[in-house]
């Protein structure tokens, strides 16, 4: 059956999304884990804390899931006893811009260069920067806080924690093509911290916008208290230095900004540094009246999800330094609160799904497996919605969707679900749990408007894969040795080129996996098509442009590449952010 056809029927089946059957409390099938945690909506049959129990019934594809659900991870203490779905889930608060630089903290920037004299690490004009001269000007701080991941419940003492402009996720950007702007960001953590683990030495990435070298937050670009960095996004389409606009249909909408500090990159975000930052155009407006139509405004939900661990004792944020296979928790956490609740009025809503892990793999559901479209993968809308019940997403990729909750009726519970099993750093298992871990609880009450918003048939067009503009064939192996991580057998060196790359010309990169783990890698720069995996056709949800491949043990994946319009220092590495901070990470160089 052809996806038009599949989302014809989604759409129209009252039996795939017309449940109002509300779950009832208890854990594994009622009862309490071994951490003291209640849990609605457990999956039954499962064994004390974790559930890794017998098998039943079938997953929404079809094959065997299991009971249970994830519990405490390998080699790890349980945290204290937290009681889910008691606080609302923050939204994040949008961040201020002003139209010139007049109130920027410290000395302003060159109107010719862009470079400010007390800027910590630039040492050259912003590229462009004369053809995009920023629109709007933005400025954020890094900070220590005491944070409350319970929202308020008091059922775990405040933690210190670090933000940006004190806030765990930090502030919500919102970019529109064609208006460029400037990120001034100041280091104003403390230089010797209550956190327990990090390094107040940072550098800002917004992962995977089209920027300059200068302003990507290369691993080695970093600032320390008291320094501040300008990031300059122009906002143009990839292919823009030929025409000066570049190729819209190659335009992003979901993006994310976190720390990428060489070496403690896992402890900096776990710790709090990291934000969502969205863009819009012609196609995806942020109105639901106009373009796509899609949902908006209050109906447009930015969602960082992660799972986090807390000392047994003193209940305080947690993580283990001498793990290096990866670190996981055993509480969830939506936008910064431990499993909170949302109210959603009966209409469309879009969710735009991030988990930044550390190591974490998600497998996302519904709790009564209705159907969720999928309009975007990683920061791209697709050609056209898939209707999925399940979607399985590596750590730092993002999926877009649209959940209809007007088939509900007011009153109705439902969970938005992780069924992906995974006990250490090493990936999922493969296992897929029948119900699993509730991350948010959804309490549908009535619409209070006209939904205006539409799920289209069509999207963003695909450019073409330009095969006869390939220059180069690159393999990259990753492996492990000596207890790190390693890329062709070396560990990452700040200062070795991998790869030098030529400007505005195209490549084709296989990477190769030989080992039993699994590594979500991500590319800096620009996005990626994938051509094969293990010499297949990619599934549906990947034949769009991505900028992270699942990298799923013994496998190999070819993907096409194009090179455009900067120059400068670029990273590949993996997105389990420990294994990316213990080596496992090249640096590539574009060059003119």
């Amino acid at each position: 059956m052809n996806r038009r056809k599949l989302l014809k029927m989604a759409l129209s089946s009252g039996a795939a999304l017309a449940s109002t059957s509300v779950w009832a409390k208890g854990t594994n099938g009622g009862g309490k884990g071994s951490n003291g945690a209640d849990d609605a909506g457990g999956g039954g049959g499962g064994k004390g804390q974790g559930g890794r129990g017998g098998r039943g019934g079938a997953d929404v594809n079809g094959g065997a899931c299991i009971a249970g659900q994830n519990g405490v991870p390998d080699g790890a203490i349980a945290s204290p006893r937290t009681t889910p779905f008691q606080v609302p889930m923050p939204r994040m608060q949008e961040l201020s811009w002003a139209a010139d630089q007049s109130g920027y903290t410290g000395a302003p920037c060159s109107d010719v260069t862009g470079i400010s004299k007390e800027d910590a690490i630039q040492r050259s004009s912003h590229q462009y920067y004369g053809q995009f001269h920023p629109k709007r000007y933005y400025e954020m701080w890094e900070k220590e806080i005491k944070f409350d991941f319970t929202g308020g419940t008091g059922e775990l003492p405040l933690s210190p924690a670090w933000g940006f402009n004190g806030q765990v996720p930090g502030p919500l950007i919102k970019s529109y093509y064609g208006t460029p702007s400037l990120v001034r960001i100041h280091n104003a953590l403390p230089a010797v911290s209550d956190l327990g683990f990090g390094i107040p030495s940072t550098t800002t990435h917004l992962h995977n916008a089209h920027t300059a070298s200068e302003s990507d937050g290369f691993p080695g670009d970093f600032i320390n208290p008291g320094q501040f960095h300008d990031h300059h996004y122009i906002n143009a389409c990839p292919g823009f230095s030929v025409d000066g606009v570049g190729d819209k249909r190659e335009a992003l909408s979901t993006l994310w900004y976190h720390d990428h500090r060489v070496d403690f990159t896992a402890q900096n975000t776990y710790a709090g540094l990291i934000g969502m930052h969205l863009v819009h155009d012609e196609q995806d407006t942020g109105d639901e009246t106009t373009g796509l139509r899609l949902p908006s405004g209050d109906y447009d939900v930015p969602v960082i999800l992660f799972d986090k661990r807390f000392d047994a004792q003193t209940g305080l944020l947690a993580f283990d330094l001498n793990n290096l296979d990866g670190m996981l928790g055993d509480k969830w956490c939506a936008n910064g609160v431990i499993q909170p609740y949302m109210e959603v009025e009966a209409r469309k809503y879009r969710f735009r799904l991030l988990g930044v892990g550390p190591s974490r793999w998600w497998e996302f559901h519904l709790s009564d497996d209705s159907f969720m479209f999928q309009i975007g993968e990683d920061g791209n809308l697709l050609p056209q919605p898939l209707a999925r019940q399940g979607i399985r997403q590596g750590v730092a990729e993002r999926s877009d969707v649209i959940i209809d909750f007007s088939k509900y009726k007011p009153g109705t519970k439902l969970y938005l679900q992780n069924r992906l099993e995974q006990h250490n750093g090493r990936g999922p298992t493969g296992n897929v749990f029948c119900q699993g871990d509730n991350l948010i609880e959804f309490r549908v009450i009535p619409a209070k408007g006209t939904d205006n918003s539409l799920i289209p048939t069509k999207m963003r067009d695909l450019p073409p894969v330009g095969l006869s503009e390939v220059v180069q064939r690159r393999t990259f192996n990753f492996g492990r040795s000596n207890g790190g991580w390693t890329v062709n057998g070396r560990f990452f060196d700040l200062n070795r080129i991998d790869a030098h790359v030529k400007r505005n010309t195209a490549e084709l990169w296989t990477l190769t996996n030989g080992g039993g783990w699994s590594h979500p890698i991500h590319i800096h720069f620009e996005e990626f098509r994938i051509l094969s995996r293990n010499g297949a056709a990619p599934p549906a949800n990947e034949i769009g442009r991505k900028d992270v491949i699942k990298l799923n043990p013994s496998e190999s994946v070819t993907f096409f590449m194009r090179f455009r319009d900067w120059s400068g220092r670029y990273v590949m590495h993996c997105h389990n952010t420990v294994h990316e901070d213990h080596a496992m990470m090249v640096r590539w160089e574009l060059e003119p």
